[in-house]
């Protein structure tokens, strides 16, 4: 796929896409073979459990609030601003437990399967299925700490 040039709008997604992952609206601003990237709206309260991302590095850029990341036992704040970095096959959390709204901007490197993931996951309510979803989508999810 390749890179076209152009601007995607602050308000639009590409195609027309918008999606409800983990209680999340995430819109996806650009999506090659080299890289995907995504606005989300975080609402407190919210998460995305501990998971790895086999085939990808991430980053986040926070652009509003503030959002806390598990790496492991290690627990850091990132707030408007500060970027996040998420290297492959590193296991981390994403919660936004600052008592309001938390927008950033992710973005992965290469793009995977995560615009295909995110597609097949809006809506989707039941874990278990978002487990084995995103399994099949080279996303690992780790167990609970109680599952383990």
């Amino acid at each position: 796929m390749k890179l076209e040039a152009g601007v995607t709008e602050a308000a639009d997604g590409l195609n027309g896409a918008a999606w409800n992952v983990v209680g999340h609206t995430y819109t996806p601003k650009l999506h090659c073979d080299h890289a995907f990237v995504w606005h989300a709206v975080i609402p407190d309260g919210t998460f995305v459990p501990p998971h790895i991302h086999t085939t990808q590095d991430e980053w986040i850029t926070v652009l509003d609030g503030e959002l806390e990341v598990e790496f492991g036992p290690e627990k850091h704040v990132a707030q408007a601003g500060d970027t996040i970095r998420m290297p492959q096959n590193e296991a981390h959390g994403i919660f936004n437990r600052s008592g309001k709204i938390a927008t950033a901007v992710f973005s992965v490197a290469p793009a995977g399967r995560l615009y295909a993931l995110f597609a097949a996951l809006d809506n989707v309510t039941d874990p278990a299925e978002l487990v084995r979803i995103s399994a099949e989508h080279d996303v690992n999810f780790l167990p609970p700490p109680d599952a383990a």
